[in-house]
């Protein structure tokens, strides 16, 4: 498990029986300890674990949506960093290796989703239904995930991954890797940050274009929470930012709860090349039913991600 027993730490003193702290952040790949969700973990067989985390009531980019739930996105990110902590933690992936999301989806329940006087304290049941490895090592995992507050389900999920060491990555991606022979595009301007449900232009992930349903993807290097460090290609937060962004373009809605978000990320969007990103609806909405958009993005007319996002219909109450 992550967490120590207060005796451990000072004997003596007036303190609980456990004292809550992050996981490492090295063990979910940040390197700002203010961007750890994931407080402590335990398994409980071969495929099953137990892990605790805490969404706070304000973040600098999750910020609630919706007037006062929980940004889904955290969800996403709590998955992102479930599946490398298990990875390295559990399964023995050493740090160093990288991992790639193949997909990951989610799914809220909104009813206990809503922001309250204290940050959400999580426990996460997660099951691993496919373990794979080449040899004695992992090569990828896929897993399922339960997340409950106060008892009550908040949210299920999960997502899939592989891992490689660095020379294997450094092989596939030859020049594209950090330090490579390939240059960033200059920084593009933002849409206008309400038409895409955002409030600061600095958030902002799409550039228009002239066609009310395309984007340009607009990844700046800068952002302290999705280029919380140094990487060789769009993180798959922006991406999944990017598909929030383009639904609420798309539904005209500046501010809308996201109640399924299922990704796939099929190719390394490249920070190099023009990222294309559009956005339809999925036709069949029933009323009273949901409304889901479909959202691409492509680079030299090669599809590198997918997404749907599911909200309610306009006008509904969550």
């Amino acid at each position: 498990m992550g967490g120590d027993p207060a005796s451990a730490i000072k004997p003596g003193g007036f303190y609980p029986v456990t004292l809550t702290t992050t996981v490492p952040k090295e063990l979910v790949h940040r390197s700002a300890v203010a961007e750890v969700v994931l407080t402590d973990w335990e398994r409980v067989d071969d495929t099953r674990f137990v892990l605790t985390a805490q969404w706070p009531r304000g973040h600098s980019f999750f910020t609630p949506v919706a007037d006062g739930y929980h940004d889904p996105l955290i969800g996403c990110e709590t998955l992102r960093q479930v599946g490398i902590l298990l990875g390295h933690a559990e399964f023995g992936v050493p740090l160093g290796h990288q991992f790639i999301v193949r997909d990951l989806d989610l799914s809220v329940r909104p009813q206990h989703l809503k922001v309250g006087y204290e940050p959400a304290a999580l426990t996460i049941d997660v099951t691993c239904t496919e373990i794979n490895r080449r040899g004695t090592k992992l090569s990828g995992l896929r897993f399922e995930a339960v997340f409950r507050r106060d008892g009550n389900v908040v949210a299920t999920g999960g997502g899939s991954f592989s891992c490689m060491a660095p020379a294997v990555y450094r092989r596939i991606r030859g020049e594209h890797t950090l330090g490579g022979n390939w240059h960033q595009l200059p920084l593009i301007s933002p849409a206008a940050p309400q038409s895409v449900g955002r409030m600061s232009p600095m958030d902002v992930v799409l550039s228009p274009t002239d066609e009310p349903t395309r984007w340009q993807l607009r990844a700046d290097t800068r952002h302290p929470v999705l280029f919380e460090h140094a990487v060789d290609h769009v993180p798959g937060m922006v991406l999944l930012e990017a598909a929030r962004q383009a639904t609420a373009a798309t539904l005209g809605r500046s501010s809308y709860l996201p109640l399924d978000i299922a990704s796939e990320f099929i190719r390394y969007a490249e920070l190099d090349l023009p990222c294309v990103i559009e956005a339809h609806r999925v036709p069949g909405t029933v009323p009273g039913g949901k409304e889901t958009v479909l959202v691409t993005a492509r680079q030299h007319d090669a599809l590198v991600f997918r997404a749907t996002v599911s909200a309610e219909s306009h006008g509904l109450c969550p």
